[in-house]
């Protein structure tokens, strides 16, 4: 069942876009991995074990938005790297999505002191910044060096 919402009287309905939207390049307003309520998470399979050493989340601008309002962009994330093999995570960082800096926007990730290879990163989407409704990220761009056998 495909779930809707109010807004500005107008009814609206949530995508059920497959998760893998957030690998691809097509961003505009609605195009998202729109998840319900305000946390939740993703785990993206990589085709090689990689290092990792930064992500990147983006959204779109307040300017491209509708409503003008971004209240829907992640806020707080964490990213783990997941070894599958193990079934271990790590955590490797922490960090704030700014709805008022650049919609594109790179974090360094901690993967450095005790360099490891993972088969998968894990997104947890802690809060957003204010829908009680949902939330939606748009891309997300891995970055790291692939493990060479």
């Amino acid at each position: 069942q495909p779930q809707h919402f109010k807004l500005h009287g107008q009814l609206c309905w949530l995508s059920r876009h497959c998760s893998c939207v957030l690998l691809q390049p097509n961003v505009y307003p609605g195009n998202c991995w729109a998840f319900k309520g305000h946390q939740g998470q993703v785990v993206i399979r990589l085709p090689a074990r990689v290092y990792l050493t930064a992500i990147t989340v983006q959204h779109i601008s307040k300017e491209a938005s509708p409503s003008g309002t971004i209240n829907s962009a992640p806020k707080d994330i964490a990213v783990l790297g997941v070894d599958a093999d193990r079934e271990e995570e790590t955590l490797l960082g922490m960090f704030s999505y700014n709805v008022e800096r650049d919609p594109i926007q790179t974090f360094p990730l901690k993967n450095m002191l005790l360099p490891r290879a993972f088969s998968q990163v894990k997104l947890i989407v802690k809060s957003n910044w204010g829908n009680p409704w949902y939330t939606c990220i748009y891309r997300v761009k891995v970055h790291g060096k692939m493990e060479t056998q």
